[in-house]
């Protein structure tokens, strides 16, 4: 019997926006559900709203009456199960199709809950939030299964620091979180262990003379599917930081080795990088941020070199990458997007 080659890994050549749409609210985080073309949105209304984007006019509906008490920032999707993070502090599980609270957890955290991750076997929920926690959350009980400190909660210059993201590796190993000072810390999922520090100091800026104010931080995190690169997303240094200015900024590490394999900077599109993914094969990286703009751009990983990219309406928060590699869905300010790569 002929033996058939295994079909390689495409490359992106460009991105182009194909639809956007508006939303009546800031959307921040986004996963999307089984059914082709349907999202579940965290807003700054409060709610989980859910989007059919195959729709002649898609509109953003909550879910159910229940709401967060402050903005929707994180959110997972398990099955037929939405797990939601937000501004006050609460995790809330959802019945995706009915709306219903399955269960609220007030108080999973003492401050803003930045972010959530979901283990590649839908049975952890990794938090992360302002209170420097970062905490497991087992999806069928709802309990706290670990809670780690290991970050300080305040940064050099004795101002509150935050955790802004999150990442489990495709093999469910491993836990990478990131600060506002610029240190990634990767765990063993199973017994907390530090496994690995990696140090991103560009992407923190200090002001002791205009403002006595920091901005930058760790936005965006992503292994690659052998789990041996992972990428760091942020800023570069800025001027005034009063405004997001500072060049968009990657770090690609072989992170077993403390080793930086490339620095990406971008002056054209500035801003935060705020997701980052990996596409098929690990042979180039999708990235999406923005400043008062928005951007989606790919790089190779070999050396992180520009493959394509494109503005992409506001600045955007959160995107949802299809499994092929070929499309992807941002949220952005009071917009969403879907995108081919």
């Amino acid at each position: 019997m002929q033996q058939t080659e295994p079909t390689a890994a495409r490359t992106p050549d460009a991105v182009k926006v194909v639809k956007t749409h508006g939303l009546p609210a800031i959307p921040f985080c986004i996963a999307t559900a089984e059914s082709p073309g349907v999202a579940f949105v965290g807003m700054s209304d409060f709610a989980v709203h859910r989007i059919d984007l195959g729709a002649d006019k898609p509109e953003a509906s909550p879910i159910g009456e229940a709401r967060h008490g402050s903005y929707v920032t994180g959110i997972v999707r398990v099955g037929g199960t939405i797990v939601s993070g937000g501004y006050d502090g609460a995790l809330i599980w959802w019945d995706a199709g009915t709306g219903s609270v399955v269960r609220r957890v007030e108080g999973a955290h003492a401050k803003w809950i930045r972010r959530l991750a979901l283990s590649p076997d839908g049975t952890r929920v990794a938090s992360v939030a302002d209170d420097m926690r970062t905490r497991l959350w087992d999806v069928a009980t709802g309990g706290c299964v670990a809670d780690w400190g290991d970050n300080d909660v305040k940064t050099p210059h004795g101002y509150p620091s935050m955790l802004y993201a999150v990442a489990f590796s495709p093999d469910g190993r491993f836990l990478a979180t990131g600060s506002k000072t610029g240190l990634v810390l990767v765990r063993d999922a199973a017994s907390g262990s530090i496994a690995g520090r990696l140090e991103t100091p560009v992407m923190y800026t200090w002001d002791p003379k205009a403002r006595n104010h920091s901005i930058g931080g760790i936005r965006s995190l992503a292994f690659s599917s052998d789990a041996t690169l992972l990428a760091v997303g942020g800023m570069g240094k800025v001027g005034n930081i009063d405004h997001l200015e500072g060049a968009s900024r990657i770090e690609l590490f072989e992170w077993g080795n403390q080793s930086r394999r490339a620095e990406i900077e971008d002056t054209k599109y500035k801003g935060l990088v705020e997701a980052l993914r990996f596409g098929p094969g690990d042979g180039w990286l999708v990235a999406a941020g923005g400043d008062n703009g928005g951007f989606v751009s790919v790089y190779a990983t070999s050396d992180g070199r520009l493959l394509a990219q494109e503005k992409v309406g506001n600045h955007i928060h959160d995107v949802a990458l299809a499994s092929d590699g070929a499309s992807l869905v941002a949220v952005g300010h009071q917009q969403i997007s879907t995108v081919t790569l």
